[in-house]
């Protein structure tokens, strides 16, 4: 009987490593594929690579400690509720990832074990009060630090990073030699490729940070059952999570890439560098990050705060003109044009302004990250609750 839980456990945790590769690819590399510098494939290889790095050195301590705060007692996690609290995460992920929409995976781990704990009254409310009050604070200084940058500062970073995305590779091969050796592309600039070179490394370092934090997710609860040992768990998560970053995730690319706003090649260094820092911050107060839902909010803010340039605030107020937000926004000024003041550009001469902000499809993506963590957090509550009180 051992073998047959310890059997589905890791069926289980395949399960949910698959969904966080799918829910975690976006968020890192989805605004360099929107870019156009990585295809999706090359951005499923670098999320498999950089997340196993990952959790093979930081993400064993996380592994150790998800559940020693979050519950009391660590003796709630047996086979039975360990299979039961990963069949609740992976399947709130794959609802999220069927819909499109990368969910956060801290958060529906978290909401899982929560749920565990509530329903065996071992939660310690304390520290799951702290996590919901972070979690609640960065998407929304995500958002308004972008709004701020792409009303404000976005034209001078622009002139500063001087970055066109051109036609054609980003690198090109040179077989005239005795020996191929990669070259610019024929139409790429040494500025371009600097800045193709930083976003792609931004999102690795993104991707570094998902598996310190997100293999426990995965696999903790049955390392806290000790069915395995540390690191098999380790290189079966991993494993899962590469399938998953290169199937799966071509939904959530696509999401964070392109369907929520075009982004050009300074917007989307902007994004990772300012979703990355708060990452990067919570990350060292302890505060599992769902840089999920900070990327999107970024990604919308500085979108937000590009379009609304073109109106004052004073006109906005007294509805002298409407206030709408294009997804073409974002790729206003070329690099050394004269930029006007705000209020005075005029939305003509913002490429793509006639094509407006899309809310259905901004709509579906807050309302699914927050129903996937409610629906892992309800969901295993629920039936904890009816395991302990007329099962167990």
């Amino acid at each position: 009987m051992v073998e047959v839980l310890i059997a589905i456990g890791l069926v289980v945790t395949l399960f949910v490593g698959f969904n966080i590769g799918g829910s975690t690819t976006g968020p890192a590399f989805g605004p360099a594929v929107g870019a156009g510098v990585l295809s999706k494939l090359a951005a499923g290889v670098l999320m498999a690579i950089f997340f196993a790095i990952g959790a093979w050195t930081i993400g064993r301590r996380v592994v150790e400690t998800l559940g020693g705060e979050l519950v009391y007692s660590s003796s709630v996690f047996t086979l039975e509720t360990s299979i039961v609290v990963l069949f609740f995460i992976g399947g709130a992920l794959f609802v999220g990832n069927y819909a499109g929409v990368p969910a956060s995976t801290s958060m529906t781990a978290v909401g899982a074990i929560a749920g565990l704990g509530a329903a065996a009254g071992e939660l310690n409310w304390v520290v799951m009060g702290e996590i919901a009050v972070w979690w609640i604070v960065s998407p929304l200084v995500g958002f308004w630090v972008s709004v701020m940058i792409g009303r404000y500062l976005y034209p001078t970073i622009n002139r500063w990073v001087a970055i066109t995305s051109s036609d054609g590779k980003l690198v090109a091969v040179d077989r005239s030699g005795t020996v191929p050796t990669p070259v610019l592309g024929p139409n790429t600039s040494r500025r371009e490729f600097v800045g193709a070179a930083v976003l792609v490394s931004i999102g690795c370092l993104m991707a570094f940070s998902s598996g310190t934090s997100n293999i426990a997710n995965a696999i903790a609860p049955l390392y806290g059952a000790g069915a395995l040992g540390m690191n098999p768990l380790i290189l079966l998560g991993g494993a899962a999570v590469t399938v998953g970053a290169l199937t799966i995730a071509r939904r959530t690319l696509a999401t964070m890439g392109s369907d929520i706003t075009e982004l050009p090649l300074t917007a989307a260094i902007v994004v990772a560098v300012v979703a990355s820092a708060i990452v990067i911050g919570l990350s060292a107060i302890g505060i599992p990050a769902s840089f999920v839902i900070i990327a999107t909010m970024s990604i919308v803010g500085l979108g937000w705060g590009r379009a609304t340039r073109t109106t004052t605030v004073t006109e906005g107020i007294r509805g002298k003109e409407d206030t709408n937000v294009s997804v073409g926004a974002l790729a206003a000024e070329e690099p050394g044009e004269e930029v006007p003041d705000i209020g005075e550009e005029d939305p003509e001469d913002i490429p793509g302004a006639a094509d407006l902000f899309d809310p259905s499809t901004t709509g579906r993506v807050v309302l699914m990250q927050n129903f996937v963590p409610m629906l892992s957090t309800i969901g295993a509550y629920a039936t904890f609750w009816v395991l302990f009180t007329f099962v167990w």
